[in-house]
């Protein structure tokens, strides 16, 4: 494998502290005008973050290279096991590298698909707009509501693309719901309650030890405070801990409730107050709940919004043959099921799978009906708002709204008590304790 560009830690910490912007500045001129995708109409792009969903994203932006869409120039992890595994996956040509301050820097890469986990997602994104880069970024957008609004300024202040990686809204039958929903089938809509499984415990909890020799571990960390490697802590489990991913809230919430926000065209409105409650794991390293009750009560116009994580309440998964377009359901679990004066509508799943009843599958728009924005697919939507300029269907400022949801409903659980949101502000309000936990520390030179 060819060697990525590597530096020490004593050469990458005198360059971040001595010129904090070196690795983001580029000649002018260089990209593409913005909303257009350059002379040759074939995007470069690179992928920073490529295990798990990581992996996913580069096997599906190999499908666009081979309908000559895109060109991949580079990957990045901070694990070398997984750069090599993804520059063979990748092919020729395809350059490794283990800092993606390396990949910004290059004049030639007009947008990155980030998937590291959640701890990386704002101050990545942010740098990489301040590059000019378009960016795709996994869900959940945020861990803190600073990041959030960090990252919103960014990709306006530089006028770059953004999509975030919730695609339940891209799914054929999301189309289906949102139309059947609008078009006021079941009435008018009161509540949509979330349900969703428990979140794992830790419970066979290991002693801290040193890193596996391929993983650069003060990378992986970032921004978050420094602690001991514990194999706990990462590679497909940091989901679990709060600092880095949340629970089942920040994960699934980030789909289940970025369907719920779409359908009933609540983007750009938040909730007035916030209240949780849930359980603590009992052993172990993770922290996030085990069981979690959130409720989000909007105003002007009125309705409820739950959170509701237990095992066992789940809404009975539809009936299919798999004969039908998006087959069966395969993962039955989660979804939501929404209230209206006229009746209910469930939806199953939310990202990669989602699933509605068949009355909307089969409900057919009568003359004058209302019709709503049908998705291309997640990244072909992606594609045309970098082409076009057009908002994303899960552009950054809808994702950091959703992303909201998820952390505030974290914050009041860890609090025990109700909170206030003034939506316009994008402030919690009356309680300084939780004012201070808007935002969090982040270590240096990994930091917006």
């Amino acid at each position: 494998m060819k060697k990525s560009k590597h530096i020490n830690r004593r050469e990458f910490l005198t360059a971040a502290g001595a010129a904090a912007g070196l690795p983001y500045v580029i000649a002018s001129g260089v990209l593409a005008a913005r909303g257009r995708a350059g002379a040759n109409e074939k995007l470069t792009v690179a992928h920073i973050g490529i295990g798990g969903m990581g992996g996913y994203h580069l096997n599906d932006m190999k499908r666009f290279r081979d309908r000559g869409v895109v060109n991949i120039a580079a990957v990045c992890d901070a694990d070398e096991n997984r750069l090599a595994n993804a520059v063979k996956s990748a092919g020729a040509g395809v350059q490794p590298y283990r800092d993606y301050r390396y990949v910004l820097e290059r004049k030639d890469i007009d947008a990155v698909v980030i998937a590291t986990p959640d701890h990386w997602h704002a101050v990545q994104m942010v740098h990489a707009a301040e590059c000019g880069k378009h960016v795709y970024v996994e869900k959940p957008a945020c861990c803190t509501i600073e990041e959030g609004k960090a990252m919103v300024a960014a990709a306006k202040k530089n006028k770059v693309s953004v999509q975030v990686g919730s695609q339940g809204r891209s799914q054929p039958e999301a189309y289906l719901a949102h139309r059947y929903l609008v078009n006021g089938n079941i009435g008018h809509i009161s509540k949509v309650t979330c349900f969703h499984y428990n979140s794992p415990e830790d419970s066979n909890p290991v002693p801290d030890s040193d890193p596996p020799p391929e993983l650069d571990w003060d990378l992986w960390l970032g921004p978050m405070r420094w602690r001991p490697y514990n194999k706990r802590y990462c590679h497909g489990v940091f989901r679990w801990i709060m600092e880095s991913g949340g629970g089942q809230i920040r994960d699934r919430g980030a789909h289940v409730m970025s369907c719920a926000m779409w359908w009933m065209g609540a983007d750009g409105t938040g909730p007035v107050t916030v209240e949780a409650t849930g359980t603590p794991p009992k052993k172990g390293l993770w922290d996030s709940a085990v069981t979690m009750d959130v409720t989000y009560t909007f105003k002007n116009p009125d309705w409820v919004l739950t959170w509701n994580q237990h095992t066992g309440n789940a809404v009975p998964a539809e009936e299919r043959t798999g004969k039908e377009p998006g087959g069966k359901i395969s993962r039955p679990g989660y979804g939501a099921v929404y209230h209206g004066d006229k009746g209910k509508f469930v939806h199953w799943g939310g990202d990669g799978g989602t699933w509605v009843e068949k009355k909307a599958r089969e409900w057919q728009p009568p003359s004058g009906a209302k019709d709503v924005y049908k998705s291309p697919g997640h990244k072909e939507d992606w594609f045309k708002g970098i082409r076009t300029g057009a908002k994303t269907i899960m552009n950054i400022d809808a994702a950091v709204g959703v992303a909201n949801l998820c952390v505030l409903g974290n914050l009041s659980y860890i609090l025990g008590r109700k909170l206030q949101w003034d939506q316009a502000k994008q402030e919690i309000v009356g309680d300084e304790q939780a004012r201070r936990m808007m935002s969090r520390p982040q270590r240096h030179p990994y930091h917006l």
